[in-house]
């Protein structure tokens, strides 16, 4: 459901296969500017094939997929990735880890340049992560790694921010944390999320969808990304997504 709203993604008929059978297979996709979608489902059902399309990693075999209006193109400036392995560079302190994308591409800015430096420490305070700027990746704990790599990707300011399971290896408490954040981290920019867990699904997200082993979207369901951050993770027992929840389980074991 876009409500009118302006498309991030546009997707219809999305095929893609990898090493002689479909991962992708007729998969239709919209995501509205500002609005945060999860996609859930098992492991090889295409959830991160998605998002490299997306960002312009991978090619389609056929479909049409547009972004913002135009074919997806990596290095976009204002669309940002981040993985579940945070890929930080340990020789660099975490504040010149976030500075990278500034430093690369078509800015190529100065690390030397005063406002590089105040736009990663404005990222890194938006994460909650200022206070270890200057130390090195080596002495940072996962969650502390995680926080860099979403600070690096929001440097930018991007409009649309893809996720790749970024907690996935976190402990439960971190990331709990992390996913009760995320939604006020991201603010107005669009999310499309991929997670294998239902629960953080619903948090994050206005939507979530199930990808399904055929490739397609097979059901969605709304998710919690709307009321106060204090009611979301109450909210999961609630009637309604509660419901929701069992829902979406049960046809993700049908699709599995």
């Amino acid at each position: 459901m876009t409500d009118g709203r302006a498309l991030a993604i546009s997707a219809h008929g999305l095929h893609v296969s990898r090493g002689g059978r479909w991962v992708i297979r007729g998969l239709d996709l919209s995501l509205a500017e500002g609005e945060s979608l999860a996609i859930i489902g098992a492991n090889g059902s295409g959830k991160s094939t998605l998002l490299s399309l997306v960002a312009g990693l991978l090619p389609l075999d056929s479909g049409d997929l547009q972004v913002f209006g135009a074919p997806p193109r990596a290095g976009r400036r204002d669309v940002a990735i981040a993985f579940q392995d945070a890929r930080l560079m340990n020789w660099r302190s975490a504040l010149r880890n976030v500075t990278l994308p500034l430093e690369v591409g078509d800015e190529r800015r100065s690390v030397a340049d005063e406002a590089v430096r105040a736009d990663a420490e404005r990222a890194l305070a938006r994460v909650g992560a200022a206070a270890v700027a200057q130390r090195s990746p080596t002495e940072l704990s996962g969650g502390e790694r995680q926080r860099i790599a979403l600070a690096r990707a929001l440097v930018r300011t991007p409009r649309l921010i893809l996720l790749d399971e970024p907690f996935s290896a976190l402990d439960a408490l971190t990331r709990d944390r992390l996913d009760e954040e995320l939604p006020d981290v991201v603010g107005d920019a669009s999310l499309l999320f991929v997670t294998h867990d239902i629960d953080e699904a619903l948090l994050v997200a206005d939507r979530v969808a199930v990808l399904g082993s055929s490739g397609t979207i097979v059901a969605e369901a709304p998710g919690l990304r709307g009321l106060p951050a204090a009611r979301r993770r109450a909210a999961l027992g609630d009637s309604g997504p509660a419901a929701h929840r069992q829902s979406l389980r049960e046809i993700g074991r049908a699709h599995v």
